[in-house]
């Protein structure tokens, strides 16, 4: 079995533990170590079976032959994260084991795929991806990296979602369409457009709310703290 630990010990992290248990159940793949988290409240703590390690330096007390896998909904956390750590430890990724992967389709490193999800033909998902329960991925999508799909999203054919997307619960994106880098899908919402970087789009049909012009240089805040995400 191959040593592991989860960074972020929030909801994402308690539901990535379970999936590691469930892939366990089918065949033994993984020792979990426990969980990363840079909230000291959390340190010392046992959540859901394993304890809370310390913080994001914790790593540096282990193998480097241990995989990490990023619970972090977040993108500008999570890609901090791997900036941090790129090139020290492996990236695991976690697929739950009732999820088709075939030979027509690419997964990358660090990417978290739920129970549910249903991927059809042809599709490329990138690096430190979520794709959580009962999403849907239609043929020919691209969901590039550090994108957050909640929870029943639906990304039809031949769509285009850049990196560090986040589309909230229940939200949908019609054939052929592209939403541009960092930009957040409110939940509910459904997309008939293409839909510029750095944007929030709401509503049926989505219509930009706002454009974040602070983001346009990847100036991401300091620190990997994220409580419940």
């Amino acid at each position: 079995m191959k040593n592991i630990v989860i960074i972020g010990a929030g909801g994402v992290g308690r539901e990535v533990s379970l999936i590691i248990q469930q892939i366990n159940e089918l065949e033994p793949t993984w020792n979990l170590l426990g969980f990363i988290d840079d909230n000291t409240d959390n340190w010392g703590k046992v959540i859901n079976g394993y304890s809370v390690i310390g913080g994001i330096d914790s790593l540096e007390f282990l193998s480097n032959d241990t995989y990490i896998v990023i619970a972090i909904a977040n993108y500008e956390v999570k890609k901090k994260i791997v900036n941090k750590v790129n090139n020290k430890f492996k990236f695991a990724t976690i697929v739950h084991p009732k999820v088709w992967i075939h030979d027509y389709m690419t997964v990358g490193q660090g990417t978290i795929i739920y129970e549910g999800a249903i991927l059809t033909a042809n599709i490329e998902i990138g690096n430190h991806v979520i794709i959580s329960p009962k999403c849907g991925v239609g043929h020919d999508s691209i969901i590039k990296d550090y994108v957050s799909l909640l929870w029943n999203v639906n990304v039809s054919g031949n769509d285009l979602i850049e990196e560090g997307v986040m589309m909230g619960s229940g939200s949908t994106v019609i054939q052929g369409k592209k939403i541009g880098k960092a930009s957040i899908i409110g939940a509910g919402a459904v997309v008939v457009n293409d839909i510029e970087s750095f944007s929030t789009a709401v509503g049926v049909p989505a219509a930009v709310i706002k454009v974040d012009e602070n983001k346009r240089g990847n100036s991401f805040e300091e620190g990997i703290v994220c409580n419940d995400c």
